[in-house]
């Protein structure tokens, strides 16, 4: 018997209507509430003759992108599967659906329920979402409507947030060593110091950098003095500064990279400088150049002389000067240790104090064999073999030493198990990395094929998944072994049940490794 076929009659005595409603609230007010949603919703079901039988509901979540957003996962979950005992979707308008910055994106949702049977229905747009052709224009304009109500906002954003920086005002991040965040009221008054965890409760308070504790506050002199004065490495400094018992604003031992945090930041001389990196509308972190960077100098209490910090930046320059070697001078140096050694290799390179690391061949030249190329050298190895599988290598090799690097500052335990090509994290599970290009199948569809012969080895699976040309990284599947157990490809769109395993970042790993303090636990 059809599920529907017993319903109650509805207006002129036609069946009452099974439909499900969804519901997605960011942090807009008033006006896209979820209780407001809910009325909206409420009446129109009322006058259409539905019964609201299942709810979906994304509050606080941005509507950019799928992830994140588990009620509308859920959903399409449902929908895909069977299991939904509904016939249609009602959803406020256009743009409680989602402000996906592709429309399409946005598009491609509503057509996988379409193809389900379930139809989608926006109860506060003046058109029905009938597929005629004046529906169909209306709904691709409220699109790109909602998807540039996104943009102007993140533009307002940045806008606002700059203007902070040059007011003085610290937006976000840590402090650092020797340095605490201080609250300000509107009026420009001081008010309490910020512990570790502890965030601003009034919107209209800012936040400024002031000199932390003394011991802390000496210990930031002591490595400029102690850096100027023996011109060690940052590894050597990391050493001895362990060695001495001293431990990081995190209370971990240093790092090369710790040092560097803290002999390169300008907030020691009192500067305030912002968007080094960015990320706007959910896409990936980039790096920014310098001429976009926000600077404003002496907006903060210096704890380190500028005199003493100028000469510290001279020394780290000298020391580190290959990082900023034109293209011509990275070739030169390449030329000359090839006839010095008569052939090239990753490890040759690495071993070369005149030449920069293997791996800023492949950021300024897109690989190794491509720097060997413009040189003039070829290998007697496969040229072309090694010139398509390389780029991709290096990737992968980057995203695992990337995830290493990010699993010990979160406090884990990561080690790169190179004889079965699998990481061992916090001695608790182990996971398999893979990369894939993307392919086109004979109907220009996309596709990424699965390296499945480590997946038995490993708990969780990885796979790195890269745009067209190889280039830029798409996204990250990271999946337990038994979801993806006799896949061989994934496809641009796999059913919601294995999309939720897509990322953005590979975050999630991280995250699984990270170890919390037990201090401040208190037991019943």
């Amino acid at each position: 018997m059809d599920k529907f076929a017993t319903a109650p009659a509805g207006p002129l005595g036609r069946p009452r209507i099974r439909a499900a409603q969804y519901l997605r609230m960011s942090k807009e007010h008033q006006t896209y509430s979820i209780d407001n949603q809910k009325d909206a919703i409420r009446n129109y079901a009322d006058i259409m003759g539905y019964d609201i039988v299942a709810t979906y509901e994304d509050a606080g979540r941005s509507g950019l992108k799928l992830g994140g957003r588990p009620g509308l996962q859920r959903l399409l979950a449902d929908v895909e599967s069977g299991r939904a005992d509904f016939e249609t979707i009602v959803v406020y308008d256009v743009s409680r659906w989602g402000r996906f910055q592709n429309i399409d994106e946005s598009a491609s949702y509503e057509y996988r329920c379409h193809m389900a049977g379930v139809r989608i229905e926006f109860c506060a747009e003046q058109f029905l979402n009938d597929g005629s052709i004046g529906s169909d224009v209306l709904k691709a304009i409220k699109r790109s409507m909602a998807a540039e109500h996104s943009r102007m906002l993140s533009q307002k954003t940045f806008i606002g947030q700059a203007r902070l920086i040059r007011l003085g005002f610290r937006q976000g991040g840590k402090p650092g060593l020797g340095l605490r965040r201080q609250i300000m009221d509107h009026s420009g008054r001081p008010k309490l110091i910020l512990s570790e965890h502890e965030q601003k409760s009034v919107h209209t308070d800012r936040t400024i950098l002031v000199p932390g504790p003394p011991e802390e506050v000496a210990t930031v002199r002591w490595i400029f003095r102690q850096f100027v004065k023996t011109h060690m490495t940052e590894l050597e400094m990391a050493r001895l500064l362990n060695k001495r018992g001293v431990l990081t604003d995190l209370g971990r031992p240093w790092k090369r990279e710790t040092v560097r945090g803290v002999l390169t930041n300008e907030k020691y001389v009192g500067a305030n400088i912002w968007n080094r990196r960015s990320r706007k509308l959910k896409a990936k972190a980039v790096s920014n150049p310098p001429e976009q960077w926000v600077r404003v100098e002496g907006v903060f209490e210096p704890i380190v002389d500028r005199k003493l910090f100028d000469r510290a930046q001279a020394i780290h320059r000298k020391l580190y000067s290959h990082l900023s070697v034109s293209n011509e001078e990275m070739l030169a140096a390449l030329k000359k240790v090839l006839a010095r050694e008569g052939t090239l290799s990753t490890s040759i390179i690495n071993a070369a104090p005149e030449c920069p690391a293997a791996s800023l061949y492949y950021q300024r030249f897109g690989g190794v064999l491509k720097a060997f190329e413009l040189i003039g050298y070829q290998t007697a190895r496969n040229w072309q073999f090694i010139a398509s599988k390389e780029p991709l290598a290096m990737v992968r090799m980057q995203e695992i030493e990337t995830l290493l690097a990010t699993i010990g500052n979160a406090g884990g335990k990561a080690i790169y198990d190179k004889e079965n090509d699998l990481l061992r994290i916090n001695d608790e599970f182990t996971v398999a990395i893979e990369i894939a290009r993307c392919s086109t199948s004979d109907y220009g569809y996309p596709f990424w094929s699965l390296n499945t012969q480590r997946q038995s080895l490993a708990d969780i699976f990885t796979l790195i998944r890269m745009r067209p040309g190889d280039l830029v990284i798409r996204d990250y599947l990271i999946a337990p072994v038994p979801e993806i157990v006799g896949k061989s490809e994934l496809r641009a769109n796999n059913g919601a049940h294995l999309d939720t395993y897509l990322f953005p970042t590979l975050t999630p790993l991280a995250r699984l490794a990270e170890r919390a303090s037990t201090e401040n636990i208190l037991w019943a």
